[in-house]
């Protein structure tokens, strides 16, 4: 990992890195197996399908925890993130590429730490979806 971000190198407008995951029912079902979330609609497609989806779909907990990633891989450090809210808008599918990134919103020096406006999508039918919007997060600086 990348050393941490210092308060002199970030400014309000700034985008971080994006981060790509191609995903894969592997990772969905590893996710499953730490998290201890077993839901079917995550792991049978045939139950997916029976509720009105093309097959499984990832949790929005896995979707967020790419968020995470592309945040604290910018950042440098996984203990300085401080804060994350996130608001999930739609589903990921299993092959989809989900993408991940951010945009500094707001720094305080006196407190060292910057807000990032976050977000998550994929690209369907043409189209960028947001799975995962109106979201910030928090971290600390160096």
């Amino acid at each position: 990992m990348s050393s941490h971000v210092r308060l002199e190198e970030v400014q309000v407008g700034e985008a971080i890195p994006v981060a790509s995951k191609v995903v894969q029912r592997e990772d969905v079902k590893a996710y499953a197996d730490a998290s201890g979330d077993q839901n079917p609609l995550h792991q049978d497609d045939a139950f997916a399908r029976g509720v009105g989806f093309p097959g499984i779909i990832a949790h929005g907990m896995f979707t967020m925890a790419h968020v995470v990633k592309a945040v604290t891989d910018w950042v440098g450090d996984p203990g300085a993130l401080m804060a994350i809210d996130v608001q999930f808008r739609a589903v990921v599918f299993m092959d989809e590429t989900l993408e991940a990134g951010g945009e500094i919103t707001a720094v305080d020096p006196g407190a060292r730490t910057a807000t990032l406006s976050v977000w998550a999508a994929v690209e369907r039918d043409g189209k960028r979806v947001l799975a995962v919007k109106n979201s910030r997060a928090q971290v600390r600086l160096a």
